[in-house]
């Protein structure tokens, strides 16, 4: 399968958006699903983001409201208390580095865009806020489109509607994401799974948000604290069915490997050993 093209984000400094690319995950949150992800004091929020730059990620997503399912989320004001410092902390160590802040609200965004600069909005929501197209199409930014629906033909349908109305708007950077575990059963996760490769006909990057989650623990009966070498497989299979893919994870390191890897299989790079 070839690669698809880079798509150079001329306003968000140091990020192609190629094959390969790893978001790390920092949760600024004391209630996020998998309990060692939980970074809630300025040291921490620091030591982690410094983690993953060392372990070789490319984007850090922070985010302040849990999203894991059966969670209520929390208020804007408390979203915007926790994240505008857990950003600031980031930026005191990381000054230029690639951000993304994962939020469903468009005012959030926007006042982590006006504060700190650019960076990549993660909308798990898929747009519910109605100013949320606007406001990241103002602002020239990459944006992730996520999905809900729980069969491909439903996601088809979605994603091919909401990139037309973000283009309509004049959004130029837009990175769709299938939405695992959210709104699906363990079934249609799967299904979804095996047949990634139909996305490609949007010519986006996709991203993978598979790290941890309960598609993994439920099916194996472990915790998610036991379930990165099920995130790796899982990572592993998306990587089969799609190129230009962002790996959303919490455990950078084992993704970068595992993309090397898969790199140096395809191109025989391992020349005589």
């Amino acid at each position: 399968m070839s690669s698809m093209p880079y798509i150079p984000l001329p306003s968000f400094p140091l990020l192609p958006l190629k094959e390969g690319t790893v978001m790390g995950i920092l949760n600024a949150t004391p209630d996020s699903f998998f309990s060692e992800s939980r970074k809630t004091t300025s040291c921490e929020i620091q030591a982690r983001a410094l983690e993953i730059v060392n372990e070789g990620g490319d984007i850090i997503d922070i985010g302040a409201c849990s999203t894991r399912p059966g969670s209520t989320p929390v208020s804007e004001d408390e979203e915007l208390k926790r994240l505008l410092p857990a950003i600031a902390a980031v930026k005191e160590v990381l000054p230029r580095f690639p951000l993304s802040v994962d939020t469903f609200r468009a005012n959030v965004a926007r006042q982590c865009i006006e504060t700190y600069g650019p960076m990549m909005v993660n909308d798990v929501s898929g747009g519910e806020d109605p100013d949320m197209f606007r406001t990241v199409a103002a602002h020239g930014l990459p944006y992730v489109l996520t999905s809900t629906q729980p069969t491909i033909r439903e996601m088809m349908l979605y994603f091919a509607e909401k990139i037309q109305k973000l283009r309509d708007f004049g959004q130029k950077y837009i990175i769709i994401d299938p939405g695992f575990g959210f709104g699906k059963t363990l079934q249609d996760n799967y299904h979804i799974l095996h047949n990634l490769s139909v996305l490609q006909e949007f010519q986006l990057p996709i991203l993978i948000g598979l790290s941890r989650k309960s598609l993994i623990h439920r099916l194996l009966n472990i915790k998610p604290e036991d379930s990165l070498n099920g995130t790796t497989v899982l990572n592993t299979i998306a990587l089969t069915q799609c190129s230009s893919v962002i790996l959303r994870v919490h455990d950078v390191k084992q993704a970068k490997e595992l993309l090397l890897l898969k790199e140096s299989g395809v191109k025989g790079k391992l020349k005589g050993s």
